[in-house]
């Protein structure tokens, strides 16, 4: 305990495979769009987010981080705000910097261990003065900003912040780039690639003299990526400082909320490391379910508006 051992979730007949799982919801789910309202706050190092609320006029809001190259237009993104606004829930989906449409001021942007920033999200929602809970639920990357936030902060978490949920998650980021690297993998990694080269083009129309894509045709890993750009220009020697320093796993012992990690068995992205059994078994709030199939944010649902993932966020959060 609290180990989930018996997950619900069962994948329909026709996606048993855990790439159809993990691309169908991309390419064929059909969902509504959210008319956010868009607000703009300010970062302590004179750089922007850009924040998308979705309001029903509750006391409650979710806080919904997106995945690596995300925002707030993805689909599972839209699902979640639908399934927690129907729940009376208000929703701000989190854009990270430079995932908004609008390049950010800075030479950094954001990486899978950077908690500053949604930190700046939660005290501006405490400095509205209108909520009484706030719930946060993160994808992929922006599951693991989630799981590392609430643990890094440990008991020392804002009381106001009730409760978290991440899916998909990479908590053991070693072990998830290794498992990238593997032949089956090959077509996320190259979207991968490319769609940070192109927020790295921008950048360095920014910043020329400090960001080059000399030979970037080369780079075919995360190891290689996260050596040569994320780590200098966020402060980490090289990319194993960044993953150690970074990895959710390592602060989830310290949780001190109810927090519930989702990761399916047959998530392509995920090694054994990402499946932290014996931290769950020992703790008091953070629980981990981890059914057969699912893929990576997929739990694809036929026939119904919602996706299993979704429906199961709202009910620990309304649990919680």
């Amino acid at each position: 305990m609290p180990v989930l051992h018996n997950s619900d979730y069962q994948a329909p007949f026709l996606l048993q495979n855990r790439h159809m799982l993990t691309i169908y919801p991309s390419l064929f789910r059909s969902i509504k769009p959210v008319a956010y309202r868009r607000m703009r706050i300010a970062t302590p190092d004179a750089d922007f987010l850009d924040l998308d609320f979705s309001e029903t006029g509750s006391e409650s809001i979710v806080v919904i981080l997106h995945g690596l190259e995300g925002n707030s237009t993805r689909k599972y993104i839209l699902g979640m705000v639908h399934v927690f606004n129907g729940a009376g829930f208000d929703t701000v989906s989190m854009n990270f910097r430079g995932c908004s449409g609008e390049p950010n001021k800075n030479l950094c942007f954001y990486h899978s261990g950077e908690t500053g920033d949604l930190d700046t999200v939660v005290n501006y929602l405490i400095s509205l003065k209108k909520y009484k809970a706030i719930h946060l639920v993160g994808f992929s990357l922006g599951g693991n900003v989630t799981l590392k936030y609430v643990g890094e902060r440990g008991a020392r978490l804002d009381g106001v912040i009730k409760s978290a949920v991440a899916i998909s998650v990479p908590c053991d980021l070693k072990n998830s780039s290794a498992e990238l690297e593997k032949r089956h993998n090959i077509i996320y990694m190259q979207r991968f690639i490319r769609d940070l080269g192109h927020k790295l083009l921008l950048k360095k129309g920014q910043f020329p003299a400090d960001v080059s894509l000399e030979n970037y045709d080369q780079i075919k890993s995360f190891r290689q990526f996260d050596d040569r750009y994320t780590a200098p220009m966020h402060g980490f020697k090289d990319a194993l400082e960044y993953w150690e320093q970074c990895s959710s796993k390592k602060y989830l012992h310290q949780i001190h909320i109810p927090t519930l990690l989702i990761n399916a068995k047959d998530d392509p992205f995920l090694g054994k490391g990402c499946f932290p059994y014996e931290v769950a078994d020992s703790s008091k709030h953070f629980y981990l379910e981890t059914p057969q199939s699912g893929g990576h944010v997929g739990f694809v649902r036929f026939g119904e508006d919602f996706y299993w993932s979704e429906k199961r966020a709202l009910r620990f959060i309304c649990e919680a």
